[in-house]
């Protein structure tokens, strides 16, 4: 692989520290070296409105995203990942990784993040990336989810 396509190419996994996000990038840890293409995962932070950096001097939320990306590193992959490129951005996760996903081979995800709710198959943010991203989007699900019947709506 040259390094011209070495971006195009790469694999790159949306981590929030979910469960289905740590299996999301086990599984583009997978395809990364099948295909040998470089994997990138990707965090994702945005400063709450009402967030007052004076009242709390101390407190980043981009360090805070740091830490849950290198955890959910370390809980995939225990003391020896494989080679991948560490990412902390700034804005939403949908636009963040549909605007990445112009220069990616494959975007991994998992089904349901933190921000889900109980019941739902798929959240908010695959949705909108498997709807918009521009290539192909592989959502992956930690196996625990969808084992209680989904809400029907209508149902009496």
């Amino acid at each position: 692989m040259n390094d011209e396509n070495a971006d195009a190419d790469r694999v790159i996994v949306g981590v929030d520290g979910s469960a289905s996000s740590i299996a999301a990038l086990r599984y583009a840890a997978r395809i990364a070296d099948a295909l040998g293409a470089p994997l990138e995962a990707i965090t994702t932070w945005s400063s709450p409105p009402f967030a007052d950096t004076y009242l709390v001097p101390s407190w980043s939320p981009k360090d805070d995203a740091r830490s849950i990306l290198d955890a959910a590193v370390e809980q995939a992959f225990g003391a020896e990942p494989p080679p991948l490129k560490r990412t902390v951005l700034l804005g939403p996760a949908a636009g963040v990784l549909i605007g990445l996903s112009r220069c990616a081979g494959m975007l991994v995800l998992g089904s349901r993040g933190h921000g889900g709710f109980a019941g739902l198959l798929l959240g908010s943010v695959s949705a909108a990336c498997a709807a918009y991203a521009h290539c192909p989007v592989l959502i992956v699900r930690d196996g625990t989810e969808g084992t209680e019947a989904p809400a029907t709506a209508g149902a009496s």
